[in-house]
This record gives C-alpha cells, structure tokens and sequence, in this order.
C-alpha cells in the first residue's frame, strides 16, 4: 500500500479511483465494509482503491474540548487499513484551514486533483465539511454532476447494537476487552513509542518499557497477559496500567508499562504494540518495593502458564 499525504503524489497515476473517507478509528467492521466496498468497486473497474483519513481526529481542530480518547494511533490506523488490501492512503493533514472548507469544495477538489473519481465509499450517517457541510445526499447530488457512484453504507450491528468507534471505547474503559475485540473483528490493542522511564522495573529485577498512549482510550487498571510486537518480534509479555499506588510519588495518569519476557535489549524510541489476551489482577498497593517485587514475578509466572 502506497502511503501519500497529498493527492500531488498520484499525478502519474492514469487510473481512476474508488475512493473510502471516514475518520476509521479502529478501522472496525463497520469501516472494515466500506473499505472493501471500495476495494471491490476498484478491482471490478480496474481502478485505484484509494482510502482518505485524517492525521488526526477533527475534534482536535474543531471542538478541543470534545476530543473522545482514540482507539488506535496513527501508525496502527495505518496498519489495519493496509491488511484490507488497499492500494493507496491518503492522510490528510486535518488543521483549521482544512476544517474551514465546505462539504462541496472538499469533492470537488478532490475530483479536480484525483482526475476521475469512479465511486465513493462512506457510512450512511457520514458528514464532512465545514459545520457538517456534506452528508451522504451532497455525495449523490455531486456524483451525478461528477459522473461518481455513491455507496452510503448502512452500520454494522453486533447483538443488536451498532458498531461504533464510541462503542467500542465503552467497552475499553469497562473492560470487555472480548466485546471491543469483536467489534474490531480483531483482537484488541494498543500501541505507542517506547519513553523513558525512572527505571524503577529495571532496579526491581523486571525491567520495563513505558509507552508513551498520550490521547488513547485505556482499559482499567490492572495487570494483564499480552502479546507485545515490537522490530518485527513477538514476544510474551506482561503489562501493567495504574498509577504505581505503591510509591510516594505515585502517578496521576496511569502509566503503561510493559515487561517482555526472555528478552534484553534497548526499546527505546521504537512503536511497541500490544495485544491483550487476559486481565491478571486488579491493581494494588504493597506495604514495599520487596512486596512488589514477589508480585511482580508471580504475575510473570501467572501470565507464563496463560500465554
């Protein structure tokens, strides 16, 4: 998948486009049906299967204090829409000279730059533009002017609920990591780069890679059996959320960190990624760090039989 960030980088590109735009955090069934919707229409007419999102969540332009805790980072957004099989991601850069552009000049530049639009692939309830500009029916009506089809995906349900990026957040923060999974039509998790820490695991005997989740919906506190992926590897892991009661200068936000097993090297810098397979225990304070320590490996010990 060719990853551009400006419709510039297709100018060479003689084929027309089936194009998919949505917001897509967590690229979840839901998502997961108009990009293939998308991509079926572009292998049927030999055109460019072409998915547009955003760097960012619209929110953080156009309502700051309404910015809802995204499910996935960019980098993992990007990774999911690629294994759908697309050939091109457009990013956009969302700022406030993007958010200030109507619903129809939004199309209609795109149409401009994109040459020849075949379809447009979105979610029924879809609308785009300034102050909510565009909405599926703006689509048709351009379409038929453009020469585009216009695909406004009815949701996807699970029990009788819509999926949703807001569903799913929900049941995150409650813990269902097996709901938000099936909603994602893929196991849950959640990525980002390796910080420094005060190497407090490192002294413990257990050393740790903090990850920088800044903007992410978390799951409750706790200790938990994962799978980390990390420079192409995959290793067993054991990963901790909570605010560290046990020590005086015990966090605010939680903390999330993560201790590998049968492994030693420098994380640093690099995206870490994941994947929860079962919640251990409920975060607690310990009377001292030797307290901690014996949980400590008999959480590593815990999850060694679980993974």
């Amino acid at each position: 998948m060719q990853l551009i960030r400006s419709t510039k980088e297709l100018a060479s590109c003689s084929r027309k486009s089936c194009l998919a735009i949505g917001v897509f955090d967590g690229v979840h069934l839901g998502h997961q049906q108009i990009i293939r919707q998308t991509i079926a229409d572009a292998r049927q007419h030999g055109a460019l299967a072409l998915v547009l999102t955003f760097d960012q969540h619209p929110n953080a332009v156009v309502a700051p204090d309404r910015v809802p805790p995204l499910i996935y980072s960019v980098p993992q957004k990007i990774r999911a829409i690629e294994s759908l099989g697309s050939d091109a991601l457009l990013l956009v850069h969302f700022d406030r000279a993007f958010s200030e552009q109507t619903g129809e000049t939004f199309i209609r530049q795109l149409a401009r730059d994109l040459g020849r639009i075949h379809s447009v692939c979105v979610g029924a309830d879809f609308t785009f533009g300034h102050r909510r500009s565009g909405n599926v029916a703006l689509l048709r009506q351009l379409g038929a002017e453009l020469q585009f089809t216009v695909h406004g995906l009815a949701a996807v349900a699970l029990d009788a609920q819509t999926i949703s990026s807001t569903r799913i957040r929900e049941a995150i923060r409650a813990g269902e990591l097996d709901v938000a999974s099936q909603m994602l039509g893929r196991t849950y998790s959640l990525a980002g780069h390796v910080v420094r820490g005060d190497q407090l695991g490192q002294k413990l005997g257990f050393p740790t890679a903090n990850l920088d989740v800044s903007g992410l919906a978390l799951p409750p506190t706790g200790v938990y059996a994962a799978h980390a992926s990390v420079g192409g590897q995959r290793h067993r892991a054991v990963l901790n959320i909570g605010h560290r009661p046990t020590l005086a200068n015990s966090s605010v936000q939680p903390r999330v960190e993560v201790h590998l097993l049968d492994f030693a090297g420098d994380l640093y810098g690099q995206e870490l990624e994941v994947a929860f397979v079962e919640k251990l225990r409920d975060e607690q304070r310990f009377a001292n760090l030797d307290a901690l320590k014996s949980q400590i490996a008999r959480d590593i010990a815990d999850a060694r039989g679980r993974l």
